[in-house]
């Protein structure tokens, strides 16, 4: 992926939304200007990227893109419910061939 089609995706978000360009500006303090460069494909710095991530509500997101570092990947392990076997309580018992005499 690179920033044209991140930029488009946040395009199609923002005509979604529905939100013109100038709207968005107002809301994340972004110019106009810069919107359009970055809708264009052009880059723009981090800082005005969060803020048009946060004015299209997209900032909860982040979270799924960078997760917490404070957070080993063994505590996902360890709140994960544990996969149990499968019992045999239920199973029906096989008849084991008896031949006549061993009735």
């Amino acid at each position: 992926m690179n920033i044209k089609d991140i930029s488009d995706r946040i395009k199609r978000y923002r005509i979604d939304f529905p939100m013109t360009q100038t709207e968005l500006s107002d809301r994340s303090g972004v110019s106009v200007r810069s919107i359009s460069r970055f809708e264009n494909g052009e880059d723009i710095s981090l800082s005005n990227f969060i803020k048009l991530i946060d004015a299209l509500e997209l900032g909860s997101r982040m979270d799924e893109l960078i997760p917490d570092y404070r957070k080993r990947p063994s505590y996902y392990l360890e709140t994960e419910k544990k996969r149990q076997r499968a019992t045999t309580k239920n199973k029906v018992e096989e008849k084991r061939f008896v031949w006549g005499d061993e009735k």
